[in-house]
């Protein structure tokens, strides 16, 4: 993979790394879940799409992040 996945503030990301929200989100058809700014997300997996990152947190399964709100841990 040539394309390299940067964070928020473009530091480069990699599989398995732990990242944290930069602000907080609604996950849109989760019930109403809202992720605060400052949550721990571990161990993410990198997609083929460098904007989108692909995690899980307890309240949401199959979460797909977009690296503009997350900053390495």
């Amino acid at each position: 993979m040539s394309d390299i996945t940067r964070d928020s503030n473009g530091t480069e990301l990699n599989d398995g790394d732990n990242v944290t929200l930069v602000k907080a989100l609604k996950v849109k058809g989760s019930g109403g879940v809202t992720l605060k700014r400052g949550t721990m997300i571990k161990g993410i997996r990198l997609t083929g799409n460098t904007d989108e990152v692909d995690c899980r947190h307890e309240k949401v399964k199959g979460l797909v992040l977009r690296t503009e709100f997350l900053k390495k841990a």
